[in-house]
């Protein structure tokens, strides 16, 4: 995307990667929308199912962006940095363009947050001692089978691109999003469908203002009756952390409090257990999930590699040529080995050594991969560092396009670096954060995942803006210069890099700070709704599961 911009758009390199950076940014916030709608209203299934048809009608406008030649402004070929000779895109070209990177946002925000908590349903039992263990080989495989996806598209759909035009390269996904999207119905009535619970939102508001409302009271003994809760409920008292909110659910006076059929008069001024617990297990995480912010924005610097490959020698064997945009295939590879190793070789002997039937704990392997961030941006310093250098020594200053005699091969490394960082710490953050709350509550669980990334994406565009406006005072060159060989890319890395390192150590003082992931409160007894001709089975001794539907 960032040479589609940049090559049929006339958009300068920063501004490519801020628009992408935002665009991606809105994508990752969406999900909080749709995590919403689907826990507290729709349910899973019809959030994806709408979902699903706006990212078809967004991948299409996307494709027409390509195929209708007065969409784009008039092709300009640049030979040094300059821009301004170019013509810019109007404003009719612009909505074009925004309102496909919309509408596949609005998609993304119904499908990220419900799809791995929609296809967990059909496999979650908490009655099978195996269960953790279990979705955690489900979270891993599903997350390679992600990567594979995505490698593909690195690899045979930027190729197409590449080599056929960016109409028949959008039209592939088109062919394939319409497929996703039949496939997807064929099987709506054999889903597990887990009820929409009532607004989360409300729920934890009233939280609040009943904690705020009954300040002054005491709290009873913990083998009180005087502790609210629903019949039936596993839980008949509040856990001690987080105390302060426990007044909320404290019954002052059964007759004034409590109706005939023993609920709540005033739900603003009594909630359950189960309402305060929940909202206990949302503050809780916090802190743990802040620090996905600073490696989701160092992680999804993608525009750069790309940009530096295509300065490069990107011969990878003999005469085979890879396109810039398909380095990062190499990443997702080193994923899908490192899950294939991890799950088949590594857990069973880690679960030996740590008497851990997972392995490694969640909290371990985001550390982890925190750590392997910080090497891999260093890495990428190094190796831009040797580019522009090389540049310099060829005389290429003031040939921002031409082919540095120096193999984009030199990339690998970082690209490897960043798949298994991602493998580690984002594989990690889904399991923890699936593992703290209740069904009702698994999309907001996902949800987190992507509000992390999108807050990331837009530290991600802060930095470079910041960066870019700092560096080129008193008329310098920016270090995030349209032409990489005058631009000090490098140092962008090592900044990334330092950032990467203060992170880490916060991420230890809110690991310390959290405790031990496997205390779990809350009450998991949500009804759900079953398709006729559900059939689950087990498949190749704990790899994975997966629901057939037969028509």
């Amino acid at each position: 995307m960032i040479l589609y911009l940049r090559n049929e758009y006339n958009l300068s390199s920063a501004s490519g990667a801020y628009i992408l950076s935002l665009w991606g940014a809105i994508s990752n916030f969406m999900p909080i929308l749709g995590a919403l709608l689907s826990d507290s209203y729709l349910g899973r299934f019809r959030v994806i199912a709408s979902a699903t048809l706006i990212s078809l009608l967004g991948i299409i406008v996307l494709w027409l962006t390509a195929f209708i030649p007065n969409a784009r402004p008039p092709h300009c070929a640049l030979t040094k940095e300059n821009v301004q000779a170019c013509v810019s895109p109007n404003r009719g070209q612009l909505f074009l363009l925004f309102s496909s990177f919309a509408l596949l946002s609005m998609g993304a925000g119904g499908i990220r947050p419900c799809s791995l908590a929609f296809a967990a349903d059909q496999i979650d039992d908490p009655k099978n001692p195996e269960n953790q263990k279990t979705l955690q080989t489900f979270f891993n495989w599903y997350y390679a089978s992600v990567g594979i996806s995505v490698m593909f598209s690195v690899l045979a759909i930027v190729a197409i691109q590449d080599v056929a035009g960016w109409v028949v390269g959008f039209g592939v996904p088109v062919g394939f999003m319409l497929s996703s999207t039949i496939f997807f119905f064929l099987g709506s009535s054999r889903y597990i469908k887990v009820k929409a619970n009532k607004s989360l939102v409300t729920g934890f508001a009233q939280v609040m203002v009943a904690t705020w409302k009954n300040r002054n009271l005491a709290l009873p003994p913990t083998d009180s009756a005087a502790w609210y809760h629903h019949k039936g409920s596993k839980l008949v008292a509040p856990t001690e952390k987080l105390g302060f909110l426990n007044k909320a659910c404290v019954i002052r006076n059964p007759e004034t409090d409590l109706d005939c059929d023993g609920l709540a008069k005033d739900p603003w001024r009594l909630c359950t257990i189960k309402q305060v617990e929940e909202q206990k297990g949302l503050i809780r995480v916090i802190p743990i999930w802040s620090t996905g912010i600073v490696i989701a924005a160092t992680l999804n610097q993608h525009a750069i590699p790309v940009l530096q490959a295509n300065t490069m020698d990107r011969h990878l064997i003999g005469s085979l040529r890879i396109p810039a945009g398909s380095y990062g295939v190499f990443g997702l590879l080193t994923l899908f080995l490192w899950v294939a190793i991890y799950d088949r070789k590594l857990v069973p002997l880690l679960a030996k050594l740590t008497s851990r039937p997972r392995g490694l704990s969640n909290e371990q392997r985001m550390g982890i991969g925190i750590l392997i961030s910080c090497i891999a941006t260093a890495t990428a310093g190094v190796v831009e560092n040797k580019r522009r250098a090389t540049a310099l020594r060829q005389g290429l200053a003031d040939h921002p396009r031409a082919v540095v005699d120096m193999s984009a091969n030199w990339l690998l490394p970082q690209h490897c670096l960043v798949g298994l960082a991602e493998a580690l710490s984002t594989i990690g953050q889904i399991d923890f954060f699936y593992s703290q709350f209740p069904k009702s509550m698994k999309s907001i669980a996902m949800a987190l995942l992507a509000l992390g990334a999108a807050v990331g994406d837009l530290v991600a565009s802060l930095i470079i803006g910041i960066v870019s406006d700092v560096t080129k005072r008193g008329g310098r060159v920016s270090w995030l210069s349209n032409n990489l060989n005058k631009g000090h890319y490098d140092y962008y890395y090592w900044l990334l890099s330092l950032l990467n390192v203060a992170n880490f150590f916060y991420y230890l003082l809110c690991s310390r700070a959290f405790g031990n992931e496997d205390e779990k409160e809350y009450d998991d007894g949500e009804a759900m709704e079953k398709g006729r001709n559900a059939s689950m089975f087990r498949i190749s001794n704990q790899t994975c599961w997966c629901l057939i539907s037969f028509n």
